[in-house]
């Protein structure tokens, strides 16, 4: 059974999609600070409070240990709940969260424990803005 997010503060990744005539609901906790073991990683804030997204590195709010992103990100945690697409099987899985490009889009594939099909769960994109005419 996977733990449950309480709220999405504690969340690095969330998501849920629809895959054919399956669904997948993923997210990613934060990892706690390696230093004090108090409080959870984020990227840093600006003065205003807003999250600096470009950031390279990851804070703890409380003691200000600082991680760089690739050394955070390598040990994040997908936790998946899915409806495989072939078989309709109700599954959950944990897999490293590590996107592969699968022709040519970032992808999280899992496999379903029942059928061995693949589920493929892709970083949402950016629609292209129309032209006005």
């Amino acid at each position: 059974m996977l733990k449950e997010p309480k709220s999405m503060k504690e969340l690095r990744y969330h998501t849920f999609r629809d895959i054919g005539d399956g669904e997948a609901r993923v997210w990613v906790f934060k990892r706690t600070c390696s230093e004090c073991k108090k409080a959870l990683m984020s990227k840093p804030r600006n003065k205003k409070g807003k999250t600096k997204v470009r950031s390279k590195i990851y804070v703890c709010p409380e003691c200000e240990h600082s991680i760089p992103k690739k050394e955070y990100e390598a040990d994040l945690v997908a936790n998946v709940k899915y409806t495989c697409p072939e078989c309709k099987h109700k599954g959950e899985i944990q897999v490293p969260f590590k996107r592969k490009k699968i022709k040519g889009i970032k992808t999280l594939r899992i496999k379903c424990e029942k059928c061995d099909s693949n589920i493929d769960i892709t970083k949402k994109l950016k629609q292209p803005k129309k032209k006005k005419k």
